[in-house]
C-alpha cells in the first residue's frame, strides 16, 4: 500500500501543473457528450470514471518524457518538479513512461478510442523523444493535433462523434495553433538554454505580444462563427458567448500590457480557463 501511495503522489507531482489544460477539459467534453445523449444519471459515474482514468494516463504519458528532457530548463523555471528535487531518477522516470504508455494503449483499446491514443502517442514521441518540440511550428501543430486526440477521444468514449461535435473539436484545435505561443512567453530563458526555437525566440517578444493581442481580440468572432452562431439565438448561447469573449479580451489586454514572468504565467492560466469555459459552454448548449 505504501508503494501505491508513493506512486500516486509521484504521478500527481508530474501532472498537477497540466490538469487544467488536459484532464479538466476532456472530462467536460465527455460530460457534453453524455448530456447530448440524454443525460442518463445512471451512466454518469461510468462516464466520469472512464474519462478520468484515460486522461490521467493521457497527461502522465506526456509529462514524463517532457520533464525528463527539460531538467536543466526546469532547474531555472520550475524547480519544484520531481526530477529536479530528486523524487525519482531519470531511469525510474523512463521506466514509468514505458509502463504508462502500455497502460494507455490498453485503456484506449478498451474504451474504443485507440486511433486517438495512437495519435497522441505519436505526438509525444515526436515532441519529447525525437526533439520536434524544439521547433515552434512542430510544437504548435502538435498542440492542435493534441486537442483533436483529446476531445475526439473524450466524446467518442461516450457516444459516436457527430458533425456538431466536430465543430466544437476543430474550433479550439485550429485557434490554438497561434494562441499557444502565449505559453512560451513564460519560459524564454529556459527555452534558450535547451535550444528550443519557440515563436517568441524566433520572432521576438514584442512582435509576439502584438500578434497574440490581435489574435485574442479576434477570437470571439471565431467562436461565434464556428459554434455559437450555429447554436441559434438562445439566452444560454448568448451568456456563454459573452463570457468567452470577456475572457479572450482580458487575455488580449494582459499579454500586451503585463510583461513580467509571473504575469505571463497568470495570463497563460487564463487561456486554460477559456478552454475549460468553452467546453462548459458545450455542456450548456449541446
Amino acid at each position: 500500500m505504501r508503494d501505491v501511495l508513493r506512486e500516486g503522489r509521484l504521478s500527481w507531482a508530474f501532472v498537477v501543473g497540466d490538469l487544467s489544460s488536459a484532464v479538466a477539459p476532456a472530462l467536460l467534453f465527455s460530460l457534453a457528450a453524455w448530456k447530448s445523449e440524454g443525460a442518463r444519471w445512471d451512466d454518469l459515474p461510468s462516464v466520469v470514471g472512464r474519462s478520468l482514468l484515460y486522461f490521467w494516463l493521457y497527461i502522465y504519458a506526456f509529462c514524463l518524457p517532457n520533464q525528463i528532457t527539460a531538467i536543466e530548463e526546469d532547474r531555472r523555471n520550475k524547480p519544484h518538479r520531481p526530477l529536479v528535487v530528486g523524487a525519482v531518477s531519470v531511469r525510474g522516470a523512463w521506466l514509468r513512461w514505458f509502463v504508462v504508455m502500455v497502460l494507455f494503449s490498453i485503456a484506449g483499446a478498451w474504451l474504443g478510442v485507440f486511433a486517438y491514443t495512437l495519435l497522441w502517442q505519436a505526438l509525444i514521441v515526436g515532441s519529447n523523444v525525437l526533439g520536434g518540440a524544439r521547433s515552434w511550428v512542430f510544437k504548435n501543430l502538435s498542440m492542435s493535433l493534441g486537442i483533436v486526440a483529446q476531445l475526439g477521444a473524450a466524446w467518442q468514449m461516450v457516444t459516436p462523434l457527430t458533425p456538431t461535435a466536430w465543430r466544437w473539436i476543430l474550433l479550439p484545435a485550429v485557434v490554438i495553433f497561434p494562441l499557444i505561443s502565449l505559453q512560451d512567453l513564460r519560459d524564454v530563458e529556459g527555452d534558450r538554454v535547451i535550444g528550443r526555437r519557440t515563436f517568441p525566440i524566433v520572432f521576438g517578444e514584442k512582435a509576439t505580444r502584438i500578434l497574440l493581442g490581435i489574435a485574442f481580440a479576434l477570437l470571439p468572432f471565431a467562436v461565434h462563427g464556428a459554434v455559437m452562431g450555429p447554436a441559434g439565438a438562445r439566452g444560454a448561447a448568448w451568456m456563454c458567448e459573452a463570457t468567452l469573449a470577456l475572457v479572450a479580451l482580458v487575455i488580449a489586454a494582459r499579454v500586451v500590457l503585463l510583461r513580467s514572468k509571473s504575469a505571463d504565467h497568470r495570463t497563460y492560466m487564463f487561456l486554460t480557463y477559456w478552454y475549460c469555459l468553452l467546453l462548459v459552454s458545450a455542456i450548456v448548449i449541446l
